[in-house]
């Protein structure tokens, strides 16, 4: 059996996760997700519009979504990836040249996958808040 782990917050799940999902699991046999509890995101100067209970459930109700961890802080990917007996670790092409992967190899194979064009949770963040400040322009 061939196991892939990614890493992510999937904050306001949308096609373009579900896009890079599918083809991680088309990958292997069982996906694993990683998902950044909302402690780990304080750390990186995030904010979840979900909190990491309604991430998990989105996740766990996709087909191609096999387990869903929680992802803690940076440094136990080596530790899951050690636990799960991770084949390969896909992640999104904006972190191939990123310290914070490449080291992996050492532990599994890495693949990259292309982001899936005009889409992101940052842009549809973006939308909501024009939509809120329209809407409480008009009351």
């Amino acid at each position: 059996m061939k196991v892939i782990i990614t890493y992510g917050t999937f904050d306001l799940l949308h096609y373009g996760h579900i896009r890079l999902l599918k083809r991680a699991r088309e990958l292997g046999d069982y996906l694993i997700v990683g998902l950044s509890t909302d402690e780990f995101n304080e750390t990186k100067g995030k904010t979840s519009y979900y909190n990491y209970e309604i991430r998990k459930e989105m996740l766990e109700a996709l087909k191609y979504v096999d387990k869903v961890i929680p992802e803690k802080n940076w440094e136990q990917k080596p530790g899951d990836i050690q636990k799960y007996k991770v084949d390969t670790l896909v992640m999104g092409s904006d972190w191939e040249n990123s310290d914070r992967f490449t080291y992996l190899q050492e532990y599994c194979n890495l693949t990259f996958l292309s982001r899936t064009h005009g889409i992101s949770s940052t842009l549809l963040k973006g939308n909501l808040i024009k939509e809120e400040s329209k809407e409480t322009a008009t009351v």
